[in-house]
């Protein structure tokens, strides 16, 4: 089985959210899948397969499957366009979240992603102990989202994940206005999934997003993941869709021997 790591959101190595991708000519059990991805250990293996005329992708923690994900649909294409297909512009995965697609834009990749919608929810004693600071917001889509009022509040965060386990929501965003050169900083912690801190996660962003947009008024927005290894995403509002743009960098490309 072929797989290949790709750096997502960063155009050098060692930077952005590693996600692993996996090309298939048919669906390995599920319980194989789940199996690589705790062998990879990476927030993300993302496997693809031609069904028809159509490509569907899967993705999966080292906890389990998830709905959506947007740096190993990045890697996903990045692989796609520089192995699969070379001359292509444009590829649409089918997934749990629908359709996703995504182009070239120069050197930037660009994906449609579905924005959450975001309900208010009350500031919790909680959200208090698991962040060790009070959030001045909280809103709930698929994740929790809390927003704090620095971005140092956000890069100097040492969450308690233990007890973030009991908090709301499938992933925790902590996010605040950007420092100038960004509209917005946010940190991914996803505990539930067994991922301490997913270090640039674009699916987290389709909530990020839709907050920012909303409140800065405007709908292009530049976006910095502050986890120690960082990622910049390049994001406009369309509707009830949100643009990712990033990336990629190849880290590696490999064979997984499966059988004995």
């Amino acid at each position: 089985m072929r797989q290949y790591v790709v750096d997502a959101f960063t155009k050098e190595v060692f930077a952005g959210n590693p996600a692993a991708v996996c090309y298939l000519d048919r669906w390995p059990a599920d319980t194989l899948m789940r199996r690589i991805a705790v062998e990879n250990n990476l927030s993300e293996t993302a496997f693809v397969v031609r069904e028809g005329e159509e490509l569907r992708i899967r993705w999966f923690t080292p906890g389990g499957e998830i709905d959506l994900c947007g740096h190993a649909t990045l890697a996903s294409a990045y692989v796609y366009f520089r192995f699969v297909d070379p001359a292509a512009e444009r590829v649409t995965f089918q997934s749990l979240s629908g359709p996703l697609t995504v182009t070239r834009e120069g050197s930037l990749l660009a994906m449609d992603f579905p924005a959450y919608k975001l309900s208010p929810t009350e500031v919790t004693e909680e959200m208090t102990a698991v962040l060790g600071l009070r959030p001045r917001e909280a809103w709930l889509g698929r994740d929790l989202l809390c927003v704090l009022d620095r971005p140092e509040d956000v890069t100097d965060l040492k969450p308690d994940l233990g007890k973030a386990l009991d908090l709301p929501g499938l992933l925790l965003h902590a996010t605040a206005p950007g420092t100038g050169e960004t509209d917005c900083v946010s940190r991914t912690f996803a505990p539930k999934l067994c991922v301490d801190e997913d270090p640039v996660c674009g699916s987290g962003h389709c909530h990020i997003v839709p907050y920012w947009a909303d409140r800065l008024g405007k709908k292009e927005l530049t976006a910095y993941q502050a986890s120690s290894r960082g990622g910049t995403l390049y994001c406009c509002m369309e509707g009830d869709r949100v643009r990712l743009a990033g990336h990629a960098a190849l880290f590696s490309q490999g064979e997984i021997l499966t059988e004995p």
